[in-house]
């Protein structure tokens, strides 16, 4: 049944698709995530924007 809630939200963005500033927004969002992940992976990321590495997230209770 999951697919058919899926099917409808595409019907209801290809009659009313998102606007161009929309879509420039979630690109620059996706864009800045990649960079931010190749920084680290290369080591240019800084040390005080790391976690530490023996700590979980955990969730509140």
């Amino acid at each position: 049944m999951n697919n058919m809630n899926w099917l409808i939200r595409a019907s209801k963005w290809a009659r009313n698709p998102p606007s161009m500033k929309m879509v420039k927004l979630v690109f620059g969002i996706i864009a800045a995530g990649l960079i931010m992940l190749a920084l680290e992976k290369l080591g240019y990321w800084p040390e005080w924007a790391t976690l530490d590495e023996g700590r979980k997230p955990r969730l509140p209770r």
